[in-house]
């Protein structure tokens, strides 16, 4: 098994050995869950996103993930004007004023760019650095890049999904994604994995990939698991989304019990409590929180 004990982040490190939580901050107006609360007249608030990343440090959170653009069912396309204008700022600020690892979800090649210029220590693609010209920039910034399985796109994704085996189809995509990877020299201790929970995937395909998480762990590299008030949940507890925390922290526990390393989430404090408990009783004894 691989060391990740110290995996790098550009300028930092972090011990993935051990399960982190990377806090979401969404910095557009029509995010499924928290959309248009960094806004002001229609007006992203800068100040207002780098409070509420101090307050997920705070919490426990170890890595930031900044989106300016959203991947929700339906959403809107927004320019590459506007998603540098939402994302860099709020970059910018962060790395200035807090020590904390930052992820750009962006499948934008400039915005990788850019962002990595600024400080940036993780490129979190949906798109799997699938656009034009993505999989050379994320390569020329020398991050670790987080690629996703998605079937279809965002607008069509949810439209009828289907697999002969989720679990087979997924590390077949992941698979032929990282040899993409290895293709332009992005290595292996710079790839993390994530399957893509709710995109492009029914309640029973999320489930079941969620109960088989441990199977991906053949490709011997960091998995990350973002389940945080999707609707996967409302599917089982009828739920609305400012009604899921207990849904999504039940997520965490069993992907904390089937490997994952990097949960992204929106409850940073509950989330770190879930993880450090699931830990204990894993190994049967209390852990340091480092």
């Amino acid at each position: 098994m691989a060391d990740f004990s110290a995996y790098r982040f550009g300028s930092r490190t972090l011990n993935l050995s051990r399960p982190q939580v990377m806090g979401i901050v969404n910095v557009t107006p029509d995010s499924f869950s928290d959309g248009g609360t960094l806004y002001e007249a229609r007006k992203l608030c800068v100040d207002q996103a780098v409070e509420r990343a101090r307050q997920m440090v705070a919490d426990g959170a170890t890595i930031i993930d900044i989106g300016g653009e959203s991947t929700r069912p339906g959403a809107a396309a927004v320019s590459l004007a506007e998603e540098l204008d939402r994302v860099l700022p709020v970059v910018e600020r962060i790395q200035a004023e807090l020590d904390v690892i930052i992820s750009v979800d962006t499948s934008a090649p400039e915005v990788m760019t850019e962002a990595a210029k600024l400080g940036a220590g993780l490129i979190n693609d949906v798109r799997a650095l699938g656009r034009e010209g993505a999989l050379e920039a994320a390569a020329a910034t020398r991050l670790p890049v987080c690629i996703m399985h998605m079937q279809g796109n965002p607008l069509s994704m949810q439209d009828a999904p289907a697999y002969a085996d989720v679990i087979d189809d997924v590390g077949h995509f992941l698979q032929q994604r990282i040899k993409q990877c290895h293709a332009v020299g992005i290595n292996n201790d710079q790839i993390i994995l994530d399957p893509g929970f709710g995109f492009g995937k029914t309640v029973e395909h999320n489930l079941r990939l969620l109960n088989n998480l441990r199977q991906l762990q053949r490709f011997n590299l960091p998995l990350l698991v973002g389940t945080s008030r999707k609707s996967m949940i409302d599917h089982v507890l009828k739920r609305s989304v400012d009604q899921r925390l207990a849904g999504g922290l039940a997520t965490v526990a069993i992907g904390v019990q089937q490997g994952g390393h990097i949960f992204r989430v929106h409850d940073v404090k509950e989330t770190v409590d879930v993880v450090r408990m699931t830990e204990a009783i894993l190994h049967e004894r209390r852990l340091d929180n480092d």
